[in-house]
């Protein structure tokens, strides 16, 4: 399971107040947390600084890849901010994210080719969010003759189905599920992801939600994740879920999480 870390995320009021004030000790302890909780890119996010984004991310950036070695998620709405920070990413950075909408697509494909970028895709086109898995099969299609296309390799493409609350429509579980189980069965190589926690966007209790949640993902084919690492409970649901679906040979993975304490009972 590939997991990309969400925490600095400025949208976070601890992230945007030690951005804000460039608090490093902040910024490198919850970089280095997420790492060692098994993150293998880290999600940077400095979008809340409207006005200097930009300055922000490539400081929060910096100050990321001073003490750990894992590439970052690129996370932002604006192609020339991606830009200036694919120019300074150490190494394959990924981008998060692109749409099929006509003209954000043309916009950062050029970015995804210039600089070797992987890439989180989401099913969404110009006409609008999906509500069912044919609508988001759609937009996948798009992609996979796009991406094919413009040379781009689809293993370097991370799909993300676009999770929505199910406090909205009861059937938006189902949906992504079966657009997961359709994406894996029909396109070899590409991996699939989401955020997770849109699911439960409005109801009590929701990490019971997003974790029965994730395990069904897993199941259908999910191979990455934009969780929250330091979250025990789902990492340890996330080993014993692979374990469970035959993507963890001998078990060697669970197995050295359990020693490391990250599964735990």
């Amino acid at each position: 399971m590939i997991i990309i870390g969400e925490l600095l995320n400025s949208t976070r009021r601890e992230v945007k107040d030690a951005i804000e004030k460039r608090n490093v000790e902040f910024v490198k302890d919850l970089a280095k947390k997420q790492v060692e909780a098994g993150a293998h890119y880290l999600d940077v996010n400095a979008g809340a600084f409207v006005d200097d984004e930009a300055e922000h991310l490539l400081w929060l950036m910096d100050t990321v890849q001073a003490v750990v070695d894992v590439p970052l998620a690129i996370d932002s709405a604006d192609p020339e901010v991606i830009e200036k920070a694919l120019a300074v990413h150490k190494g394959k950075a990924m981008i998060n994210s692109i749409t099929a909408e006509e003209e954000k697509f043309e916009a950062i494909v050029p970015l995804i080719k210039k600089y070797q970028a992987k890439i989180i895709a989401l099913c969404m086109d110009d006409s609008g969010m999906p509500n069912t898995a044919e609508d988001r099969l759609k937009v996948v299609e798009k992609f996979h003759n796009s991406f094919t296309k413009e040379g781009i390799p689809m293993e370097d493409v991370f799909l993300d189905p676009l999770v929505k609350p199910v406090s909205v429509n009861s059937s938006f579980g189902n949906e992504v599920l079966a657009a997961l189980e359709e994406i894996n069965t029909r396109y070899k190589g590409v991996h699939t992801t989401c955020g997770l926690s849109n699911i439960s966007f409005g109801l009590p209790h929701r990490k019971v939600l997003n974790q029965a949640f994730f395990v069904m993902c897993v199941a259908r084919g999910m191979d990455s994740v934009i969780i929250d690492p330091l979250d025990q409970k789902i990492m340890s649901l996330l080993y014993a879920s692979e374990v469970l679906v035959d993507r963890d040979p001998r078990c060697s993975n669970y197995l050295k999480a359990v020693r490391r304490g990250v599964v735990q009972g």
